[in-house]
């Protein structure tokens, strides 16, 4: 299935795209089902139990802020943060909640959501059910949805008849791997980026793709300024401050050190990372890419491609998105971008060779050249561990993602010093992936019970 840009680049809030995008969106998909069935006056009581990766690290991810958030009638893309925090106040001091703004029962948390931390359901680790009662007790409605990376979700229905995942259609171009994307490009003599927005095409005009893909430039741009500008502690409990505001005082304080440090440039990269993954940890605005614990990599990139190379144009940004979407759609169609599927290296590893295509494609590189560089992205993050200190997406997210955003550029480089020949495919690295995440133990899949989640004293 070839993935739309626009289904790996969501707007949506932090700290996570798995932990709290998807399970905000699948309990208010379950509460317009309820409304649909003209169900929704009858529902007295509604209770939710989070399994795996979801009861580990939910409360961390602030899961819980997301169920009562969705179960409120809000979706991840047009939520006011702001607003949110008024709105989970007001339940939790009331204990009563408006289903799907409309309809009032009463809400105790502790009993009606449940973290289910020794249970898994079993199609994915991010699994989640939810139920809504009579008045008598009588079971109105249940579902069972999985958040499967990325913001999107899907029904234990969809997942029983094998149907095709959200963002599945009818489009030009056809393509399962990296070698079938370089044949059609061969074929027809186009670049990653024309396939991508051919496949676009088959449900939007070019004006309408390129008002998408501007609109997902400018959250991203905002995310990093927003982070920038913001100073103190994130929420969470593990003290962690933002960086990014003193960092980029540094920087414009002493500009004249980069006249005698030509490696000045990484700072930037590594400040607008920082404050992409800052924001979203303080439950922030971003821009899903592919995943909102990765969400600091192709930002960072694109703005480096923005500020620091010459003759950088708008459609250089448009040829950015729309390879970087093409690259991140095999990752999803023949591994994982969940961490708690296959640990960091499909958050992380696959930004960072998202990015790196991107960039390669924006600086005129080839399509042998942007496959080249995809696959450096991903080789040396194969077994990226995903161990979250204290279940939130700060030690070691954070760091990671600067780190991640730096790397792309050097893979990038030095795919365009070659001639897109080399001995490793990106299908290669691909399949590598998927089979470590297989190997990979749980505890190192988002669960919060291994690695610097446990050797890490919270404080």
């Amino acid at each position: 299935m070839v993935c739309s840009a626009f289904d790996l680049f969501k707007i949506g809030v932090g700290p996570s795209s798995s932990h709290t995008m998807g399970p905000m969106t699948a309990a208010c998909r379950f509460v317009e089902r309820l409304t649909a069935d003209g169900r929704l006056a009858a529902a007295h009581r509604v209770a939710v139990d989070l399994y795996g990766s979801l009861a580990l690290t939910g409360k961390g991810h602030a899961t819980d802020r997301a169920i009562l958030l969705g179960l409120s009638g809000e979706r991840p893309d047009r939520i006011d943060p702001d607003e949110a925090e008024r709105t989970v106040a007001r339940i939790r001091e009331s204990g009563r909640l408006a289903l799907g703004g409309a309809h009032d029962i009463a809400f105790d948390e502790a009993r009606d959501l449940k973290f289910l931390q020794r249970e898994r359901l079993p199609h994915h680790s991010n699994g989640m059910r939810f139920t809504a009662f009579d008045a008598a007790g009588a079971t109105l409605a249940s579902a069972v949805s999985y958040s499967v990376g990325g913001g999107a979700v899907v029904d234990e229905a969809a997942v029983a008849r094998n149907a095709p995942p959200d963002g599945a259609w009818d489009v030009p171009h056809r393509y399962s791997s990296a070698d079938q994307l370089l044949g059609i490009a061969a074929r027809e003599r186009v670049t990653i980026a024309d396939i991508a927005r051919a496949n676009e095409q088959a449900s939007l005009s070019d004006a309408e793709i390129d008002t998408r893909l501007d609109a997902i430039t400018a959250a991203m741009s905002a995310c990093i300024d927003r982070g920038i500008a913001a100073d103190g502690i994130l929420p969470g409990g593990l003290n962690v401050k933002r960086r990014a505001p003193a960092l980029y005082r540094l920087l414009t304080e002493r500009a004249e050190r980069a006249l005698q440090d030509p490696l000045t440039v990484i700072d930037w990269v590594n400040l607008w990372a920082l404050a992409v993954n800052e924001e979203n940890a303080a439950g922030g605005k971003v821009v899903t890419a592919p995943t909102n614990g990765a969400a600091g990599i192709v930002p960072a990139v694109l703005r480096y491609y923005q500020r620091f190379t010459p003759r950088a144009t708008d459609e250089g940004v448009r040829t950015f998105l729309l390879t970087a979407a093409a690259i991140g759609s095999l990752f999803k169609e023949n591994a994982s971008i969940s961490g708690a599927e296959v640990g960091c290296q499909g958050e992380v590893g696959v930004a960072c060779s998202m990015a790196a295509a991107g960039l390669t494609a924006a600086l005129g590189g080839s399509p042998g050249q942007v496959e080249n560089a995809a696959e450096i992205g991903m080789e040396h993050n194969l077994g990226l561990t995903c161990d979250p200190v204290g279940g939130l997406v700060q030690v070691p997210c954070i760091e990671r993602n600067a780190v991640g955003a730096v790397k792309a550029i050097e893979a990038s480089r030095l795919a365009l010093v070659g001639d897109g020949s080399h001995r490793v495919s990106l299908d290669q690295v691909i399949e590598t992936m998927r089979k470590t995440g297989l190997d990979m133990n749980e505890r190192y899949k988002e669960t919060s019970l291994g690695g610097l989640a446990v050797n890490v004293v919270e404080c």
